[in-house]
């Protein structure tokens, strides 16, 4: 075995700070109910009440009447089968449909939305009024796109935007007067890269057709991003296949780097893997690649991106250590948690000898 060199590993990642809760002030403790399609801002109501919950069943709910002006209704609220309630009205739809989370919040049914604005504010007001009196505190409000016109609706009641997908805007809401609790947005990216070496010695490396100046003429390693619900590893393997079509299998993580306002204020986490290549021949995706190849490593290790590059060094040198057997990465371990009874990945590095992986580099 070779002499093993110490790693410096310079920089290790600071924790990611997030915004702390929102605190949003209330004029008044006075719970509000009205039947208006403006917003509840700007109709205060002073009169204090309580709304019968059901406690037997769907069918057994108390009607009450609020308001002489308003008209008589009947809220209902049962359990399902998770566990979850939900709150319904059988006159007017004036409560939205929704379940409740168990940090005693409300997860708005996207699927059974007012069809119209006028309604979905009246039902929106009068659904705020109905949870603050039962105690509720956080309110999700998960709108589809074809129903983004309701979104100013919410706004103007106060909702905040909370994130967004492809499919859907997600909004918040705190109803207590103290700072929120609601989990903020994701914080983080998460970007792998892989190290894939034969036993000659050479590294398969990619040239982008779409990359900065400073990458021009760079010979890099595939890298690409983690899509919902993947595995670290299994993210790496993929963007390998489809960037280079060379198969390959997961070793163990031999790095990761922390970094912050990447994109859009977000921070990123890159995971480097290494990889065993079970294919050699290469086939590139043309819409992203412009070029792959077999580069020695000697080669690679000596372009002046990467001599020029701390970072990049430093994860050179962990590499080859690694290829040296100086080094022993995080290998992947299916465990299953008490806490939420799901199986779970649990990357780790440890003496025991079933455990260790070292040697199958």
């Amino acid at each position: 075995m070779e002499s093993c060199s110490l790693v410096d590993t310079a920089g290790a990642a600071a924790l990611c700070s997030t915004p702390g809760g929102r605190r949003r002030g209330r004029a008044g403790s006075a719970a509000r109910f009205f039947n208006c399609p403006g917003s509840s801002r700007e109709h205060g109501v002073s009169a204090s009440y309580s709304i019968g919950r059901m406690l037997s069943g769907v069918r057994s709910a108390a009607r009450r009447k609020l308001f002489r002006s308003e008209p008589e209704w009947m809220g209902v609220n049962w359990p399902d089968s998770t566990g979850h309630h939900w709150w319904t009205t059988l006159e007017n739809n004036f409560v939205l449909e929704a379940s409740e989370d168990e940090y005693s919040g409300v997860v708005v049914d996207a699927d059974r939305l007012p069809a119209d604005g006028a309604a979905f504010a009246r039902s929106l007001a009068a659904s705020l009024s109905y949870w603050q009196s039962v105690g509720k505190k956080g309110v999700w409000l998960k709108l589809p796109v074809d129903r983004s016109e309701f979104v100013p609706i919410a706004v103007k009641e106060g909702f905040k935007y909370h994130h967004a997908e492809e499919a859907y805007l997600m909004l918040t809401y705190w109803i207590p007067d103290e700072p929120s609790l609601l989990p903020a947005n994701a914080s983080h990216q998460v970007g792998v890269g892989g190290f894939v070496i034969n036993d000659q010695m050479e590294v398969l490396v990619v040239q982008e057709k779409y990359r900065g100046w400073a990458l021009d003429g760079v010979w890099k390693l595939p890298t690409g991003f983690i899509q919902e619900s993947e595995e670290i590893y299994t993210g790496a393997i993929r963007e390998v296949q489809e960037e280079t079509g060379v198969d390959t299998e997961f070793v163990d993580v031999v790095a990761f780097r922390h970094a912050h306002n990447v994109a859009f204020q977000k921070s990123d986490l890159f995971f480097i893997c290494m990889l065993r290549p079970l294919s050699s021949a290469i086939k590139i995706d043309e819409t992203e690649i412009q070029a792959a190849k077999w580069m020695p490593l000697e080669e690679f290790v000596k372009q002046p991106f990467i001599q020029e590059d701390h970072m990049f060094q430093k994860i050179m040198d962990i590499c080859i250590q690694r290829l040296r057997k100086c080094y022993c990465g995080l290998t992947a371990h299916n465990v299953v948690s008490k806490f939420d009874g799901r199986q779970s990945t649990l990357y780790y590095n440890v003496g025991e000898p079933e455990d260790v992986n070292c040697d199958a580099a």
